[in-house]
């Protein structure tokens, strides 16, 4: 048996060794739970089993299935990528490069001033929430009352 190992390497990241490997797997950029479960049962892994505990084999398993999953089996609307923009590819993108490939779809829609592209750019809702009463700190002077308002009423007194 291999002695228990705090850090363990999957996915190029490095996740909590006493956490079972669903929830270790997890901590992992673009793996959620239902991805989690899955990539667990391909490998063929008990799902309460500690992520320290794994033996090398398992998480090289594991890495290859997280790496690329519809090649190990894994269906095509688990992938966090499906029909890539530019290949379109089924993919399953991790870390920075799910974060990278995020920032370029937003620069392609405002490069191509498409209406969420252009709600992007100004820092609005993009998926058709209100805005009068929520997201208020994103816009300058949306809360409480606007002081010229208040010397107005105030002169009106006067006269």
């Amino acid at each position: 048996m291999t002695e228990f190992q705090h850090i363990v390497r999957i996915g190029n990241s490095d996740v909590d060794g006493r956490k079972s490997i669903v929830y270790a797997l997890r901590d992992i950029k673009g793996v959620d739970t239902t991805f989690a479960n899955a990539a667990v049962n391909l490998a063929g892994i008990d799902a309460e089993k500690q992520a320290g505990n794994l033996l090398d084999t398992e998480v090289e398993e594991l890495n290859d299935i997280i790496e690329s999953p519809t090649e190990n089996g894994m269906p095509d609307w688990m992938v966090n990528r499906t029909k890539d923009w530019e290949t379109g590819d089924n993919k399953h993108l991790l870390g920075s490069n799910l974060e990278f490939q995020h920032q370029q779809d937003i620069k392609r829609l405002s490069k191509t001033k498409s209406y969420r592209g252009l709600r992007h750019q100004w820092g609005l809702t993009v998926r058709g929430q209100k805005t009068r009463s929520n997201f208020r700190d994103k816009r300058s002077g949306s809360l409480g009352v606007q002081r010229s308002a208040l010397d107005l009423e105030e002169g009106d007194d006067e006269e």
